[in-house]
């Protein structure tokens, strides 16, 4: 049995602790939460689950084996360090941590002591994204050529970081299990409106091979738009995160170049053949990945969802800021 701490119940806290009293061989043993009014409606649910203000007592319990850390990015260094320092195995919700200094800290910490550290990038266990790996792995797509997302809604304005920050991690987590290549460069381009924070914004990252990867996020559209165009060589698909049953569709659309006799003889022949729709797993993501967190903390087995994949989705929004703040320039990774 794996006895977890939950340092945070705000907005996702709830859902955590949800999924992990789901979970056979795992138990939330205490819950940590600076405001007392959040807890209330948790003593109501599970009585049994010891409630507290101060996270230094919930990191340094004997009785807890495991510390899923659910607050803000600004506070996740210091809250996992003293995880980590007190033995503990952590999850963290994404993004790891505020810059890759702290990432890779936090990560040589975990493994001096032989410790577990998974990144909460919930969209890697959704029906969607594992079937979009298989097609990718089995090459039923091709060759990648480009990733291209957006992520659009009203609010929920943060205060605490910008759109990029908020929104962004979720595909860039996604590239990173789909596209098996180092990115080399990032180009962003943003404006804020009305907190202070940019709002609306666009990422563009490079990787070998001619890949490409576009990503639009905004606070401030006035529709849910959760639509990612993925293109290979032998097939293109579209993924739609909003529809209820037919969230993938494959299209066997593409174009093939014949250069017979130079240039000025190109060929140029299109492809439109049929769109199918294949079966996605129906199942809770955030389940999944933390039946999978528990797994790995028993087996000792290292997870793809680690802290050294939390830590590349940083560096690019590091790059992403960098880029912001010089109107667009390209920062090389």
């Amino acid at each position: 049995m794996i006895r977890v701490g939950v340092v945070g119940y705000g907005y996702w806290g709830p859902n955590v602790v949800r999924n992990l009293q789901g979970i056979d061989y795992a138990r939330v043993v205490a819950v940590c939460d600076k405001n007392q009014s959040a807890l209330k409606p948790l003593k109501r649910a599970y009585p049994e689950i010891a409630t507290m203000s101060d996270s230094s007592e919930l990191v340094s319990s004997k009785d807890i084996d495991a510390v899923a850390v659910i607050t803000p990015v600004w506070t996740h260094f210091e809250l996992a360090k003293a995880a980590l320092e007190n033995g503990k195995h952590i999850f963290v919700e994404k993004p790891f941590t505020s810059n890759t200094e702290q990432a890779n800290e936090l990560i040589n910490l975990a493994e001096k002591k032989n410790l577990t550290i998974m990144v909460d990038h919930t969209f890697l266990f959704t029906g969607a994204v594992r079937k979009i790996r298989q097609l990718v792995e089995d090459g039923t797509i091709g060759c990648l050529y480009y990733y291209d997302s957006t992520r659009v809604n009203l609010g929920l304005f943060q205060h605490d970081v910008n759109v990029l920050w908020d929104l962004a991690p979720h595909d860039l987590s996604i590239m990173d299990f789909l596209i098996q290549e180092k990115p080399e460069g990032v180009i962003a381009t943003g404006e804020r409106h009305l907190n202070g924070h940019v709002d609306v914004a666009y990422m563009t990252i490079y990787f070998p091979h001619n890949i490409i990867a576009h990503i639009n996020v905004n606070w401030l559209s006035p529709v849910k738009v959760r639509t990612t165009l993925i293109g290979g060589e032998k097939k293109m698909l579209v993924w739609n995160d909003l529809e209820a049953d037919e969230k993938i569709k494959v299209y066997d659309k593409g174009v093939h170049m014949d250069n017979r006799e130079g240039v000025y003889n190109l060929l140029v022949n299109y492809r439109a053949g049929d769109m199918w729709a294949p079966r996605v797993e129906q199942i809770e993501a955030l389940r999944s990945e933390l039946t999978y967190f528990v797994d790995c903390v028993q087996g000792n087995k290292k997870p793809h969802n680690d802290g050294q994949a939390g830590c590349r989705v940083v560096q690019m929004l590091e790059a992403a800021d960098k880029s912001l703040k010089s109107k667009g320039e390209m920062v090389r990774l």
